[in-house]
């Protein structure tokens, strides 16, 4: 199993993951107030301003005060090289 580094020590299951959004469009900006009027929302920002939104696939939403293209890029990194599943 993988896991991203969303921002300020925080990490999400890349397996879970459905998208890694900009929250800027009026779209993206229902979903998010959508999942806090029913409890699915994550904010892991500590205050700073949203840079992504990440859906994922348990219907919860996950606010991160990191770029989507830093987040693609850790996602996409090849793994360190450790074999924990033996």
């Amino acid at each position: 199993m993988k896991f991203i580094n969303i921002g300020y020590g925080n990490i999400v299951s890349s397996e879970r993951i459905i998208a890694i959004v900009s929250p800027d469009s009026a779209p993206i900006k229902r979903l998010v107030q959508e999942a806090r009027d029913q409890g699915r929302l994550i904010d892991s920002t500590y205050g700073r301003k949203t840079r992504a939104v990440v859906i994922m696939d348990s219907e919860h939403v996950v606010l991160s005060p990191v770029q989507p293209e830093t987040m693609a890029n850790r996602f996409s990194a090849p793994d360190d090289g450790r074999d924990d599943e033996k």
